[in-house]
């Protein structure tokens, strides 16, 4: 899949697609429902199938800090959007002067003149331009100056529930991974490169693998029963993802004490799947307090890994 990385890196070589924009956050089971229509009228028109995405989302533009926490990181997206197909991939950069475009500049400047969009496919609640201005009632009517063919999206439900990243969130906050599975169509994880870190888990007796999280809000926060996949090998543990409040943390970490395992990872990139919830992430009054706490969650993670039958 070709990466396309702003409008300024657009040339003549990518004119003439099918196109869908969104934010695309999960990639799921909704998003694969058009991702599906997108890849079957690349063939009808004998075209490249495109994605439009932006980089902030809208929402970290506007909401800093406050905004939602991604479902998938920008790297896990690109990799789930190129093992489903998708030719290219063009990542726009969302900034003030981006959301100031006029509605009908976005769509003869860019989707017409830039990209040559043979066949445009939105959710019916797409919303484009300054202020929120354009609609899907004013692609239609364009479209047909522009020559261009239009078709939203209803709402794709998975087993009576609504395919969405708010309710993948909420599933997630929950530690209903099941759920948040059946919606995302695999496993929710958290991948990253094993980073140097304060090395007090060692030092309490407990070394820990420190992922580099490159988020400024985590999706899920707490104690966890994890699997994780290293090198096509699979081993278990127990993570802690939050903020170290008994240690004063401010930054995000993911920490996980992976059971009978002695390798040095450092640089190297790990794949963390949630099982079960432990407990929420809580400040101690004293690092005594928190090491018997840390005992207590290590043989609670193996008690739950034996009811899985893991030893």
């Amino acid at each position: 899949m070709e990466l396309v990385r702003g409008l300024v890196n657009l040339s003549e070589k990518h004119k003439n697609c099918v196109l869908t924009i969104g934010n695309f956050d999960g990639v799921h089971m909704g998003h694969q429902h058009v991702l599906n229509k997108l890849k079957t009228e690349s063939k009808k028109h004998g075209v490249p199938s495109a994605v439009m995405i932006f980089e902030p989302q809208p929402q970290e533009v506007f909401l800093g800090d406050k905004a939602a926490a991604r479902v998938l990181t920008f790297r896990d997206k690109f990799k789930k959007l190129e093992k489903l197909g998708i030719d290219r991939l063009i990542c726009v950069r969302f900034n003030k002067e981006f959301a100031g475009m006029a509605a009908d500049e976005f769509i003869e400047s860019l989707l017409v003149d830039k990209l040559g969009v043979k066949h445009l496919i939105v959710g019916d609640d797409f919303k484009f331009g300054v202020k929120r201005s354009g609609d899907f009632a004013l692609l239609q009517k364009e479209s047909e100056i522009c020559g261009f063919s239009v078709e939203d999206t209803k709402t794709f439900k998975y087993s009576d529930q609504r395919a969405s990243s708010t309710a993948i969130r909420k599933y997630l906050q929950d530690a209903d991974f099941k759920a948040a599975e059946d919606l995302l169509g695999e496993p929710f994880v958290m991948q990253g490169r094993v980073i140097h870190g304060q090395k007090n888990g060692r030092k309490f007796g407990f070394p820990t693998a420190n992922i580099a999280v490159k988020r400024k809000v985590l999706p899920i926060k707490g104690v966890f029963v994890v699997e994780v996949e290293l090198n096509n090998q699979t081993f278990y543990g127990v993570a802690n993802i939050g903020n170290k409040p008994t240690l004063n943390g401010v930054k995000p970490v993911l920490e996980v004490n992976i059971f009978n395992f002695d390798q040095q990872v450092y640089g190297q990139r790990l794949s963390i799947k949630p099982l079960s919830k432990i407990r929420d992430e809580q400040k101690f009054e004293s690092i005594e307090q928190l090491i018997s706490q840390i005992k207590l969650d290590v043989a609670t993670a193996k008690s739950k890994l034996s009811q899985y039958g893991i030893k």
